[in-house]
Order: C-alpha cells, then structure tokens, then sequence
C-alpha cells in the first residue's frame, strides 16, 4: 500500500499544475474588473442579457461574454479632404472629431465597429457640408460650418448610441494662384475703402466750411474777430514777413474804377485818347 502511495506521487506532480491552469484560465475567464470610465455589455449564449460595471464583473464560464466598451471622449483627425466649393474652388480641408459612446448596448449591436464607421461618415458629411458653401464663407464662418456638421453627425450616430460632441475644421488650404487672388481682392477691398473714407472726409470739411462761412458772413464782427485772431497767429511764429488781411469792402471802390477804365470811360466822364480820336473823326 506504501509503493502505491509512493506510485501515485509522480501523477499528483503532473496533475496539480494542470488544475492550477485550470482554475486560472476558469478564474480569468469568470472574474472581470472594470474602470469608472468602463461598461461591459454581457451576452448569455450569444444573446444580449445586460450592461454592467463599472467595478466587479461576474461572469459563468462558457456561457457568458462581454465587451468592454470606453466611455471617455474620444479624439478622432479627419484626413484631408479634397473639398469644391459652390464657387467652384477647389481646397484640401481637415478636421478633428470629438465623440463618446452615451449606449454602449447600441455601440456594440447596432454597428459593427463604430470607431471607423464614425470617421467614414465624418469624412463624408465634411465634403458634403462645405461643397455647398462659396470660399468666403468657408474663410469667414468656419465656426458655424463646423456646428453644422455637427449637428448632422450627432443626428446620424444617435442610432449607434454615440454623442458628437464637437468638430472642428483645422485646415482650409488653398492653390498658390488662389492665394494671390485673395490677397489682391483684399488690397482693392482696402483701396475702396480708404478712398470712400477719404470722400467722405472731404464732404464732411466742405460742409463745416460753407457753416462757418454762413455763421461769419451772418456777423461781420465774427470776421474782424477772426482777422485779428489770423494776425496773433502770425505774429507767434515770429515770422520775417506779415500780412495784414484787408476786407474786401475796402478795395471795392477801387476794383470800380478799373473796371470802368477797362471800358474805355475816365471816373470824371471824360473820354480817353483812342475814343476822342474816334470821335473827331466822326463829326461832319
């Protein structure tokens, strides 16, 4: 009976790492932990049972699996895309992806892998979002294309359980010939504007001017006040050479007599050389 004991030795040496496999392998496979940013979708026998998690996950061998399904937000670089715009400009647009699974039940049954599912839509609604826009608008309201396309994102993986939380278009690219174009139409663009600038300048001066001549013809002590203010002025700068403004209505008379001069008439009446002469020669 001693040499059987002693026989069966060998075969309990064999035996128990065997079943210390045994009980790991059934151990791993029953006994799952989970993360507080972890569920676990759990099929019975290949059919849906429940989600569970996070925390201590019990499962019956061979009967039961899971899927463990991230519930973190998740970043997502949309390649470069070949864009035409409504205008017929042709561009290289890129963009990044932000989405969480909200239904991990949905995330795992209703789509086979929706990580690259999401990024082919992406892809897609991106193309299709802005070939529907002219250049400018891609240039000056990229903020609201991007909350377009994600609006139809979120609406679209809403069946997949997924929450589209943001998208943002990184890279607008253009040609070198288009880049030249833009800047050109800007340089007019700030030409037009500073000669409609300088216009209105000018209009607003002239008008100010013609007020203040009213203002100063209305009251001729206005004008008087303002050519003795001229003459402080001058004499400030200490200037070689002043000059006194005379009033118009002081050289008036004067601007008569050489007009009536002009005319071939004296200011007594009397008649010049040429028109004495012209006259002799008339008389019978």
């Amino acid at each position: 009976m001693i040499s059987s004991f002693f026989n069966g030795i060998p075969l309990l040496i064999y035996a128990v790492p065997v079943i210390v496999l045994f009980l790991a392998i059934l151990a791993r496979s029953t006994i799952k932990i989970l993360r507080e940013y972890e569920r676990a979708v759990v099929f019975t026998l290949g059919r849906f049972q429940r989600v569970k998690g996070p925390g201590l996950v019990l499962l019956f061998p061979f009967v039961q699996e899971m899927v463990r399904v991230d519930l973190r937000i998740q970043v997502v670089e949309i390649p470069t895309q070949d864009v035409i715009s409504r205008d017929n400009v042709s561009m290289k647009v890129d963009a990044v992806l932000y989405f969480n699974v909200v239904n991990p039940e949905h995330a795992i049954i209703q789509v086979q892998n929706y990580l690259p599912a999401t990024n082919m839509l992406a892809q897609t609604t991106l193309r299709s979002v802005l070939g529907q826009h002219d250049l400018d608008e891609m240039l000056s309201e990229r903020k609201k294309l991007s909350t377009d396309v994600q609006e139809i994102l979120d609406s679209q993986t809403e069946t997949w359980g997924l929450k589209v939380s943001n998208v943002e278009i990184r890279t607008v690219e253009l040609t070198d010939n288009m880049v030249k174009a833009i800047a050109k139409q800007a340089e007019a663009e700030r030409d037009r504007r500073a000669k409609i600038i300088h216009a209105e300048a000018e209009f607003q001066a002239s008008q100010t001017l013609v007020n203040a001549a009213k203002i100063l013809g209305s009251t001729p002590a206005a004008m008087q006040l303002r050519y003795l203010q001229t003459l402080t002025e001058i004499g400030g700068e200490q200037n070689s050479t002043i000059i006194f403004p005379m009033p118009i209505d002081i050289i008036r008379p004067f601007l008569d007599i050489l007009e009536k001069a002009d005319k071939g008439v004296r200011p007594n009446g009397a008649l010049d050389g040429a028109s004495a002469a012209e006259a002799h020669l008339g008389a019978p």
